[in-house]
């Protein structure tokens, strides 16, 4: 397999963390990784090959005019490994907006898909992920387009979690056919034609609600881009609190604290669970290649995941599967 193309130089912990979490991943995982960024910056690579790249696009930079404006940077150039045969993947903790304008513009997007996806899976403890998409990539949809991320989202589910027949939910307000807004009352109408399930092996459900997002009941969540970072996000802070209130009620005192000792193992399983590194990052659905977008503050934690999910998805051929399922053969 050719190597994962990381962005050293994408992410609020860039380079530090980016360069110790793919070091581990080829030291501990045996994957191969080659760094994209400036070598002088990097420090320590452990012998990882660099891919030079003079410009960094920041994170609050506008992503399409800096895609395009900035041809040396480190992400245009992770893609352009990607589509040139020198890196299977890319991985970038960088600014996510740049990120999809350079796979989208580098590696194309594949026939058939009207647009990119992100799709985010969603932990459920005890459980596989729910995969929630699309999570931020498209702020304004048109009904059509979720059908195509419904078909995506089925392929990733069984790809990554080997869910053999993913049950896919519409986000909606209530459960019945009649209920949420014009857009997605058509939306529930085209998903209901059972064609695109059976090109993507899938199970048509119907409506789902956000309290089902973090449950077994549904493996796939489609929604606009908009409603689902919102979601996202909503969820990311409720999780936030929580842990945070936790750890506060187990110190009040000695009893606590004794209580805390107790469920130390079983609570930091659970934080494990629900901590974004454990993840791995999301996935960029809809283009010619595995791109895996990492969180912000990713750790080198979160790095070694990600590269890994990245390995994975090449390994399994997820790109193919997307093609065959939203162009079925004759």
């Amino acid at each position: 397999m050719q190597p994962i193309a990381v962005d050293a130089m994408g992410g609020d912990n860039a380079p530090g963390e980016i360069v110790a979490g793919a070091r581990r991943a080829a030291d501990e995982l045996g994957i191969p990784v080659v760094l994209v960024g400036r070598s002088a910056d990097l420090g320590d690579t452990g012998g990882l090959e660099v891919i030079e790249a003079s410009e960094v696009i920041a994170m609050d930079a506008e992503p399409g005019s800096s895609v395009r404006k900035m041809k040396d940077s480190s992400l245009v150039r992770a893609a352009e490994a990607v589509r040139d045969g020198h890196a299977s993947a890319m991985v970038s903790a960088g600014n996510t907006g740049a990120t999809m304008a350079s796979a989208l513009l580098r590696m194309g997007r594949i026939k058939g898909i009207s647009r990119p996806a992100i799709a985010t899976p969603i932990p459920v403890p005890g459980s596989t992920p729910t995969t929630l998409l699309d999570a931020g990539a498209n702020s304004e949809c048109k009904p059509e387009w979720l059908v195509e991320f419904a078909q995506m989202g089925a392929v990733y589910a069984r790809d990554r979690f080997a869910i053999e027949t993913p049950r896919v939910g519409l986000l909606s307000i209530g459960e019945e056919a009649g209920k949420g807004s014009p857009f997605v009352k058509e939306c529930f109408e085209l998903l209901s034609d059972s064609a695109w399930a059976a090109s993507s092996g899938a199970e048509w459900i119907g409506n789902v609600e956000g309290r089902d997002v973090m449950t077994t009941d549904v493996d796939v969540i489609v929604t606009d881009g908009f409603t689902g970072n919102v979601t996202l996000k909503t969820l990311e802070g409720a999780m936030k609190a929580l842990i945070g209130r936790l750890l506060v009620a187990i110190d009040t005192d000695e009893e606590t604290r004794a209580a805390g000792d107790v469920l130390g193992d079983a609570l930091g399983e659970m934080v494990g669970e629900l901590h974004p590194d454990s993840v791995g990052g999301a996935l960029l659905l809809g283009v010619k290649g595995v791109c895996v977008i990492s969180h912000g503050s990713s750790s080198a934690d979160a790095m070694v995941n990600a590269i890994r999910v990245a390995s994975e998805m090449v390994q399994v051929e997820m790109v193919d599967h997307l093609t065959a399922a939203v162009l079925p053969p004759d």
